[in-house]
């Protein structure tokens, strides 16, 4: 399986993506933002980071970019996308997830390992998982704080469209603890946490088992393989 890690100005996590991709077992494929061409990619990654440094709204100039009129149209063929963090931002800029991320909501950026309920396993990125699993996945960002209407609110959660749900302390101020959402199809998904940074022993979140030993984050990638195999 070949699967497109997009290269955006101000990506920081492209490259620890593309190696999350190859630990998984999966062949990586470095896109560029300025150009058409998925190369024939089995589903794609947009990566963490500040692409254009974060001018406008966070997203909001990367959800233009050239690669992104293939990316909306793959994900609406049925391509799998996930987007993490800054990605998590484009896809709602790109309007392939509803909502909205704004400034944190103490105003302060965040970095630590963010614990998370999986909400949601019917999608091409969780269905390694299972309901109600408490997993571990570090988290950084300055704008995370996920919004919404009350009505879509209701919606994604009466749909089951929640992924993931923050655990111990809302880290943004993200209505409803909302962590990541995926869509009604289930190919996109975006969150705010690092499943990139949990995906290796010796540099993972620690465990109760060893200091620096989680790899949660390795089942986000392994899901999409699986998913690949199985269709």
């Amino acid at each position: 399986m070949r699967i497109g890690v997009v290269t955006f100005p101000g990506s920081l996590d492209d490259r620890d993506a593309q190696r999350a991709v190859r630990l998984a077992g999966a062949e990586p494929v470095a896109l560029w933002h300025g150009t058409h061409d998925l190369q024939g990619v089995d589903a794609i990654v947009l990566p963490g980071g500040f692409s254009y440094g974060d001018y406008l709204r966070c997203g909001a100039i990367a959800a233009r970019s050239p690669i992104m009129a293939e990316v909306i149209d793959a994900a609406n063929s049925g391509m799998p996308v996930l987007g993490i963090c800054n990605g998590f931002q484009i896809l709602v800029e790109a309007h392939l997830l509803p909502g909205g991320l704004i400034r944190n909501d103490h105003g302060d950026f965040i970095r630590r390992d963010q614990r998370l309920r999986v909400e949601s396993t019917d999608s091409a990125w969780t269905n390694g998982f299972t309901v109600g699993q408490e997993i571990t996945i570090p988290l950084k960002n300055g704008e995370g704080g996920f919004i919404a209407d009350e009505e879509t609110l209701d919606r994604l959660e009466g749909e089951g469209l929640v992924a993931f749900r923050y655990l111990d302390v809302n880290p943004n101020g993200s209505l409803r603890d909302i962590a990541g959402l995926r869509n009604e199809r289930g190919n996109v998904v975006g969150l705010m946490p690092h499943p990139e940074h949990a995906v290796e022993p010796g540099f993972g979140p620690n465990t109760p088992a060893a200091m620096r030993s989680g790899v949660d984050g390795l089942t986000f990638f392994t899901s999409v393989i699986k998913q690949s195999v199985l269709s």
